[in-house]
């Protein structure tokens, strides 16, 4: 029951309070933001958390796709250099959360976590691929 609340946190107003502690732990940035940092000379590494069903549904242009639960296995390959700047993303901005806490916690140094996930991304019109 804790794992569907916390996979499902951003259903209720009020988080579980694993995802509080992480929210209080990581750095996010609003999908406003992103255009910038995705235009800059040092493009962050973009990340989808989802399933991979959400992915195929359409994700952000350019992003990678390492499912949440898989993470932990794949990004030392993907991304070996701890200190890169690493935008996490999911479709509300919880497991993204949670993840960039994971990551925080495996040594990566600059992770950051897209507030509102997918979900603001679209909102602020931005590109999508499929």
């Amino acid at each position: 029951m804790a794992l569907a609340a916390t996979l499902c946190g951003s259903c209720r107003p009020d988080l579980p309070p694993s995802v509080k502690e992480a929210k209080a732990r990581i750095r996010e940035i609003a999908a406003a933001d992103w255009k910038a940092w995705a235009a800059s000379a040092h493009r962050p590494v973009l990340i989808d958390v989802r399933e991979d069903s959400e992915w195929q549904a359409g994700h952000a242009a350019g992003a990678l796709h390492i499912a949440r639960w898989t993470l932990a296995d794949r990004i030392g390959s993907a991304v070996p250099d701890k200190t890169t700047r690493i935008v996490l993303y999911c479709q509300s901005g919880v497991r993204s959360a949670l993840a960039a806490d994971w990551l925080q916690k495996m040594g990566y140094t600059n992770v950051f976590s897209l507030a509102g996930g997918f979900k603001a991304y679209q909102l602020a019109r931005l590109p999508v691929g499929k």
